[in-house]
């Protein structure tokens, strides 16, 4: 039914990170531009997923190749904050008064969105309450920080505003690594800021850490684990690092080789079994949970079917047809002319989609399959042919006989279960890219990352 898609013989750990189906950089422009009302009128609306993208942050790490700017002259933080008004007053507008409108979930993502001032922050959760229409204090609200901008009075009203999940990017306990990383910081303020944020009694704290940072050994890897493990975290990250165009790293010629693949991958391992000895779940490649941590009451909302409305700059959206942004960049110079441009639309602009990708029948069977796969849980084959009409064997026999070869399916699963085995969840920035289609391949081959 679909054309394989063409995979390498020998295919490397460590491909590509694929935390959404397709990639921004196979979205284009769109012509002429759809009108949003139109493209949400026969959309559920009834879990949706909000999320607010702040492209601001303090410095820019060695590794980052996301959509944010270092720094905010006087008033671009207040003018984007007016566009971010406007734009969620358009699309709320857009969604209709037919049926009801309920959002699930919700995020402030970024950049840093603790970039923002305390009384800025307040600002921003009255655009998710008052303008998009989510009760911050019914749904689960993860937002996102940085050791230096997790101060106690932002920590107050993130708190008092109904953030279920801080996660805090540390990435290394360790100072020289964190240098190597391009990211300064010192370990005492990143301590100070771990005290700080559970003095906040957010429910859920989580830490990122990277491994395969230049220098780093399983010694110092360890001591950053368990400095993390100290603060008992509900969930912690690790992401393997990476070096991509345009970025501080790429910049300093830092490029991947098979020794620094098998370095990383025995790092991985060594972090995976680390926080399984002690109690944590491996509920991805990337996240680890604490067995006994509450609840997120995520549990109404399905990445792989119910949409997402993004807001600012930098953030996509998701119809079941359509995913849309806005313009995407790395390079600084480019993200500083698109920022501006957003704080400069009128209300009329935001009524509309821009850039983005058609998703048709072949991509929603991709998107369903790697969003699912790429969990620990695995993916009921029902649920899959209940959308579909027809099983994933059917429409991805070359993929997974290939992935079953390699030993990266769990042969041991219950019946009706797919699922990955552990050497295929250590594989998973290898195996995501092998279910990309041959368009959406040649989309991102032919993108000029700017």
């Amino acid at each position: 039914m679909n054309a394989p898609a063409p995979a390498p013989a020998v295919p490397r750990p460590y491909s590509q990170y694929v935390y959404a189906y397709p990639h921004k950089t196979a979205y284009r422009r769109l012509t002429p531009r759809p009108s949003l009302r139109e493209l949400w009128a026969g959309e559920p609306k009834d879990a949706l997923s909000l999320y607010l993208h702040i492209p601001f942050c303090e410095v820019r790490c060695g590794f980052c190749n996301l959509f944010t700017r270092i720094g905010a002259p006087d008033g671009l933080t207040g003018a984007y904050l007016d566009a971010l008004d406007r734009q969620a007053t358009a699309v709320r507008e857009a969604l209709g008064d037919g049926e009801p409108v309920r959002f699930a979930t919700a995020a402030f993502g970024g950049g840093t969105p603790t970039f923002l001032t305390a009384a800025e922050l307040e600002r921003l959760c009255d655009i998710a309450e008052r303008r998009a229409g989510v009760d911050l204090r019914a749904v689960p609200l993860s937002v996102e920080a940085s050791p230096a901008t997790a101060t106690a009075d932002r920590l107050a009203v993130l708190a008092d505003r109904g953030a279920t999940r801080l996660s805090l990017g540390v990435q290394s306990f360790v100072d020289s690594e964190a240098r190597a990383a391009v990211r300064p910081q010192r370990r005492a303020d990143v301590e100070a800021a771990l005290g700080r944020i559970r003095e906040a009694r957010i429910p859920v704290l989580n830490i990122d850490l990277i491994y395969g940072i230049d220098g780093q050994t399983e010694r110092t890897w360890t001591e950053s684990l368990d400095a993390a493990l100290a603060w008992d975290p509900e969930e912690i990250y690790l992401y393997p690092l990476y070096v991509r165009p345009l970025t501080g790293l790429g910049r300093l010629g830092a490029d991947a080789d098979a020794a620094w693949d098998r370095h990383r991958l025995a790092l991985y391992r060594q972090g995976r079994d680390h926080l399984r000895d002690r109690g944590y779940e491996q509920r991805s490649m990337r996240m680890f949970r604490r067995a006994d941590a509450p609840a997120t009451g995520e549990e109404d909302h399905a990445c792989q079917t119910d949409g997402m409305i993004g807001l600012g700059c930098g953030a996509r959206s998701y119809t079941r047809g359509l995913h849309y942004s806005f313009d995407y960049a790395v390079d600084m110079r480019q993200i500083r002319a698109i920022v501006d441009d957003y704080t400069a639309r009128p209300a009329e602009d935001f009524r509309y989609a821009e850039y983005g990708r058609v998703i048709d029948g072949d991509e929603a069977r991709r998107r369903h399959l790697l969003q699912s796969l790429l969990q620990a849980d695995g993916m009921e084959r029902a649920g899959y042919t209940a959308r579909f009409g027809s099983g994933p064997e059917a429409d991805f026999p070359a993929e997974l006989a290939r992935f079953a070869e390699r030993g990266w399916l769990d042969g041991s699963a219950p019946d009706g279960l797919l699922r990955l085995s552990e050497e295929g969840l250590a594989h998973s920035d290898a195996l995501g890219p092998e279910l990309f289609s041959p368009a959406v391949r040649a989309a991102m081959a032919a993108y000029d990352v700017k």
